[in-house]
């Protein structure tokens, strides 16, 4: 499967401030990839890099194959991109604004339809000023479609939206991944990303730090996993301490919780334990290290510092 982006060693410096400093990412057919990092870690530098807002240092952008160096206008019809924010005339309504977007594009969605997809028919004729948060993003999701794209860049798409808008926002998304459509995504929701992407690209100062999917990424964690519970009569804490491969006990009567680097042995031994104590399990659960955990490894920062 050749990709629909592909990215490599992108570099991009303002002044002496390296923002992007040598990525390379690739991006299939009916894949959503994420591209994570704390605030100025260069994500989106390399969006805007990629669809040609900016001009790169140097570096290889090819969409379907084609340099978009060489070729940005052909590449310009087969993108579509929503940036953080979307800047459109006061008082221009949603219809209006994806007719004049379609007339730049040589075969562009029909507007009606587009109106309908996204959910904008009862706002399609009231001024962009009125419209709430959702209806705006959906409305620039719209218009990073109306090219009928083979490739859509979203940099932090829901930022600032309620719960439900969120969610809606989500669903159309996956809809274009059904589509076949190459979606590379910043965010700074780790929920999102796990929720969204195949495959999540961790970005630090301007450099890809590690990529995978999110379950391959959170393998990779060093943090331990965390067991909790509760038994129905009270137990020694001595004996949680003696189990193989725990630390950071901390026991109360009849429930507590550890951490364990190797939960299945420990998990064998506490059944034995319970059991020749006599003792019965009322509740159990075990937490393995999350995306963030991963994530605050790698790059010693909270996702949203």
């Amino acid at each position: 499967m050749s990709p629909v982006v592909s990215i490599e060693n992108l570099r991009k410096s303002y002044g002496e401030f390296q923002a992007v400093g040598g990525v390379s990412l690739f991006v299939n057919p009916g894949e959503i990839v994420g591209l994570l990092g704390p605030n100025g870690a260069g994500k989106t530098s390399t969006l805007e890099c990629t669809i040609g807002l900016r001009q790169p240092d140097s570096g290889n952008v090819k969409i379907c194959g084609i340099d978009a160096s060489q070729h940005p206008a052909q590449v310009k019809q087969m993108i579509g991109a929503q940036l953080q924010a979307t800047a459109l005339q006061d008082k221009i309504t949603p219809r209006e604004a994806i007719g004049l977007f379609a007339s730049f594009y040589e075969k562009p969605a029909s507007p009606t339809d587009l109106i309908k997809r996204f959910s904008l028919e009862e706002k399609a004729d009231n001024t962009f000023d009125s419209l709430s948060g959702g209806q705006k993003q959906r409305l620039a999701l719209a218009l990073a479609f109306v090219n009928q794209p083979k490739a859509i860049f979203l940099d932090e798409p829901t930022t600032g939206l309620d719960p439900q808008s969120r969610r809606e926002l989500h669903q159309l998304i996956l809809q274009m991944k059904q589509e076949e459509k190459a979606i590379l995504l910043t965010t700074h929701y780790i929920e999102e990303a796990q929720q969204l992407c195949d495959r999540i690209a961790i970005i630090d100062h301007g450099q890809i730090i590690a990529t995978g999917t999110p379950a391959e990424l959170m393998s990779k964690g060093k943090s331990l996993s965390r067991v909790s519970l509760i038994l129905s009569r009270p137990l020694d804490i001595k004996l949680i301490e003696a189990l193989p491969n725990t630390t950071e006990v901390i026991w109360s009567g009849i429930e507590g919780q550890f951490k364990s680097s190797r939960v299945g042995v420990t998990m064998i031994e506490l059944i034995k334990l319970i059991d020749a104590q006599q003792n019965e399990l009322v509740d159990l659960r075990i937490s393995r290290p999350s995306l963030e955990d991963v994530f605050i490894e790698l790059t010693g920062s909270k996702l949203r510092d």
